[in-house]
């Protein structure tokens, strides 16, 4: 079945931040006092709104962070953007093809939209995106649950079960699957759980150059 929308999650599948932000936080995290890496902090948080990471956080050592901590987490994350932000390698490639083929798309992320017009304003894929940007700012619940998906199903007028999600982490998979959409994992990244994301219910893939013969494989 030709997909008649993609939704993108953006980090890690549109541009390459999960290793910036995973260290970030593995910094900040071990300056509270539990010694954390970046790999780690992926394993554990990839996906998650830092909403709900903080209270991840707050498990882990023990005490009540600030109200505002993930507004701090924002900031540095920002900062750190500011450097440079790249596109995942083969992305246009792939946007090019869905072009191409009149099949729209869009993103669906459990970040903020200053993150996401940041991070994608650096890498030069915004333009492509503009106006189809949701996020979990806008839901009750962020992933796993399937909220932002559905949210981008309904903004965008396509039924749930004619949609396909590009994901990369496992509450994204999570949440695809409970929107009821088929999802695509990137696992490119060594750190990826790939089990996992299979076992959630994934198609994985490990080179973006592959996405469109696997979307379009019937075709």
């Amino acid at each position: 079945m030709t997909p008649s929308l993609v939704i993108f999650d953006c980090d890690g599948v549109l541009v390459d931040t999960e290793r910036m932000t995973n260290q970030n936080m593995a910094d900040l995290v071990s300056a509270l006092g539990f010694e954390i890496s970046g790999a780690e902090c992926q394993r554990r948080f990839m996906g998650r709104t830092l909403e709900n990471v903080k209270e991840m956080v707050e498990d882990l050592i023990g005490y009540k962070l600030p109200d505002d901590w993930p507004d701090q987490v924002r900031m540095r994350d920002l900062e750190s953007f500011k450097s440079g932000v790249p596109a995942i390698k083969g992305i246009e490639s792939v946007l090019d093809e869905l072009d191409r083929r009149e099949v729209p798309y869009c993103v669906g992320s459990s970040g903020k939209y200053e993150k996401m017009h940041a991070t994608l304003g650096s890498s030069g894929l915004l333009p492509r995106v503009k106006g189809r940007l949701f996020s979990a700012q806008d839901c009750e619940r962020g992933k796993p649950s399937p909220d932002v998906f559905l949210l981008a199903a309904k903004k965008m007028g396509h039924p749930p079960e004619t949609c396909v999600v590009i994901e990369d982490s496992l509450p994204g998979v999570r949440a695809a699957v409970a929107a009821g959409m088929t999802v695509f994992a990137f696992a490119e990244d060594p750190a990826s759980d790939k089990e996992a994301l299979r076992a959630a219910g994934a198609i994985l893939f490990e080179e973006m150059a592959d996405l469109p013969d696997l979307l379009f494989s019937n075709t």
